[in-house]
């Protein structure tokens, strides 16, 4: 059975992103997910699926402050940046399956003011390998585990730390646009390289930020969304792809292939699409090489060419392929990926304000976590 469009993106709502709070990640999930469901037009008691991140809140939370009576479907999907955008798949089968008609993925964060997203890798399951190849060198915190994944790249194909800069200086730029984003200050290639190296090649400026914040995104059957408050964003195809074995990404035959690169082209089959019919895109930026390598995985360059593809603006507003249309994780926040999935539906909407992408009809928005984890979702407007 075909899932192509059977669901769509209903109703988005996002709390201030902030560096500083004294709320808990649930209040913020909550403000997040009452925006979303009356930018969808509905009420809480319509929900009856819920799929929250997997740190910090569960289904119940939901039921008891929202008064829900009817839950029909409860899930997590614990994939750590690639969790908000797997919900996508896990929500497209409950509807299609007749479960439910309305399901709340949410995600919430003091990654600032609380726990750093550092001591994510400690509640890995992959944490065990990790004890055994990577934590005797040192290496605990993200910035370390994905180094060598970069360095192995620029070692294969001359990728240079030049070219990661133009990422981190393009989601800078677009996040200038955007009134929701922490950072305001512009940067430059070489405020790039002369900011202090973190774990080389990463320097401060290729990694991600720490926040405080909370998103939430509707998805509702696609019957039901055409007679919904705001234009319905289809799901064309969804999908999730998980890296090679083992775990420990220094162990690996190919440490410059993410999990992303399995379900790519199942994910553009099922959407019936090429990748010259993507208008936007908002790809994970943990830091700033995952981008790389995953407009690498996706296809829309070769394995190697990405240095290339990501330079002379071309993932700019009016570029190629513009990318990050809010800033991302390096600039407007660090949501694990959701306001991604809220971005999209922005620009797909037409409702992305000075970063609107001109004509933008379909986009894609991926995931990525833990050593590999990766999934992607293909949109249009309706």
């Amino acid at each position: 059975m075909s899932l192509r469009e059977k669901v769509a993106v209903t109703g988005v709502g996002e709390t201030e992103y902030m560096r500083g709070t004294d709320r808990t990640a649930l209040s913020l999930q909550l403000e997040a997910a009452l925006k979303a469901i009356r930018d969808a037009g509905l009420t809480p008691r319509d929900i009856d699926g819920i799929i929250p991140y997997g740190h910090g809140a569960v289904a119940e939370d939901f039921i008891t402050n929202f008064g829900i009576e009817d839950l029909r479907f409860s899930a997590t999907t614990p994939m750590g940046g690639a969790s908000a955008v797997a919900a996508i798949q896990a929500a497209q089968a409950a509807i299609a399956a007749g479960i439910c008609k309305h399901v709340l993925l949410v995600l919430g964060r003091t990654g600032y003011s609380g726990g750093r997203i550092g001591s994510r890798v400690a509640q890995m399951p992959q944490f065990r390998t990790q004890a055994e190849f990577e934590m005797p060198s040192g290496a605990i915190a993200p910035a370390q585990l994905y180094a060598a994944m970069a360095r192995r790249h620029m070692h294969l194909y001359g990728t240079t730390s030049r070219q990661l800069a133009e990422i981190a200086v393009t989601m800078r730029r677009h996040a200038l646009m955007n009134m929701n984003a922490t950072m305001t200050k512009p940067i430059t290639v070489e405020d790039h390289q002369n900011s202090r190296m973190i774990s080389d090649p990463f320097r401060l400026l290729d990694c991600s930020l720490e926040s405080d914040g909370g998103a939430a995104v509707i998805i509702s059957a696609s019957d039901r969304a055409r007679d919904m408050a705001k234009r319905p964003i289809y799901i064309m195809a969804a999908g999730e792809g998980h890296p090679d074995s083992p775990s420990t990404i220094t162990q690996r035959p190919d440490m410059t292939r993410l999990g992303l690169a399995k379900c790519a082209a199942r994910v553009f089959g099922q959407a019936q699409i090429t990748h010259a019919d993507i208008d936007v895109a908002e790809i994970y930026d943990c830091f700033t090489y995952i981008v790389l390598c995953q407009l690498e995985d996706l296809g829309f360059c070769k394995k190697g060419e990405g240095g290339d593809f990501v330079s002379n603006g071309n993932i700019g507003l009016s570029g190629k392929l513009p990318v990050n249309t809010h800033g991302g994780l390096l600039s407007q926040a660090h949501m694990a990926g959701i306001n991604h999935i809220v971005e999209l539906a922005k620009q797909l909407r037409g409702e992305a304000g000075a970063a609107q992408v001109r004509g933008a009809e379909i986009g894609l928005v991926t995931g990525y976590g833990d050593m590999g984890d990766g999934a992607l979702a293909i949109m249009r407007r309706g």
